[in-house]
C-alpha cells in the first residue's frame, strides 16, 4: 500500500513540475512557514521547538563538565544525537538509531562545529583538564520532509536559549552559552532541470538528490 500511495504522490508532483509548478503553490525558491518556540523543555539548559511546513522537531540541549580532547585541550567539545521517533514517519524504525538518524545527526554537528557558531574557547574551565561538553539532542516528530533544515535550526535556537550551568558545577556564576556565529541550512532537491528549495515529503518522492 505504501509503495503504491508512493507513486501516486510522485506522479502528481511530476505533474505539476511539468506544468512549472509545485504541489503546495510555492515558488521554486521558496520555503515554507517557520515557527520557533524556545525554551519548551524546563530540565534542560536550552530548548527549542520548530516547525517548517508540517515537519516538526524538538532540540534538548544539556551541559556537564569533562576532559578535553587531547588535540584541543582548551576547547569545549559538542557531541550532537538525533532520534526519529517512529510515529513521525511511517518509515521510522524502533530501536537505535539507524543511518538517517546518525546521518542527520552528523551534518547538525558539522554544520554548528565548522562554522564555529559557539565559541568553545570561553567553554574551557581549566586547559587540559575540565572543559563543559555541550549535548544536543534531536527529535524529529512530524517528518513532512526536510528534517535537516528543520533541525539545524532547531538545534541553534536551542544554543541561544542555552544558560550555562556553572553555578550548580560549582565553578564560576552562570552565563549564557557564548553563541557568535548563526548558520543557516538551506535544503534543496535537484530533480532534472528542476531546483526545489525547502522539499516536502511529497516532493521527495521523485527522488533523494539534495544539496544542504
Amino acid at each position: 500500500m505504501n509503495d503504491i500511495l508512493m507513486e501516486v504522490r510522485k506522479d502528481y508532483v511530476l505533474s505539476k513540475l511539468r506544468e512549472g509548478e509545485r504541489i503546495d503553490g510555492r515558488s521554486f525558491d521558496e520555503m515554507r512557514s517557520i515557527e520557533i518556540k524556545t525554551g519548551i523543555i524546563g530540565k534542560a539548559e536550552g530548548s527549542a521547538y520548530v516547525k517548517l511546513g508540517n515537519t516538526q522537531v524538538v532540540v534538548g540541549v544539556k551541559m556537564q563538565i569533562g576532559e578535553p580532547f587531547p588535540d584541543t585541550p582548551d576547547q569545549g567539545i559538542i557531541i550532537t544525537n538525533a532520534e526519529l521517533v517512529p510515529l513521525a514517519s511511517p518509515t521510522f524504525e524502533p530501536g537505535p538509531p539507524d543511518e538517517n538518524a546518525i546521518e542527520l545527526a552528523r551534518v547538525v554537528d558539522r554544520g554548528i562545529r565548522h562554522s564555529e557558531a559557539v565559541d568553545l574557547k570561553r567553554l574551557c574551565v581549566e586547559e587540559g583538564e575540565k572543559v563543559w561538553m555541550v549535548f544536543i539532542d534531536i527529535w524529529a516528530l512530524d517528518d513532512d520532509g526536510n528534517l535537516m533544515d528543520a533541525s539545524a535550526l532547531a538545534a541553534i535556537a536551542a544554543l541561544l536559549n542555552t544558560t550555562v550551568p556553572a553555578e550548580r558545577f560549582e565553578v564560576g556564576n552562570d552565563f549564557p552559552l557564548p553563541v557568535r556565529d548563526l548558520p543557516i541550512a538551506v535544503t534543496s532537491l535537484v530533480y532534472g532541470d528542476w531546483i526545489m528549495v525547502d522539499p516536502c515529503r511529497d516532493e521527495l518522492s521523485v527522488g533523494r538528490n539534495t544539496i544542504t
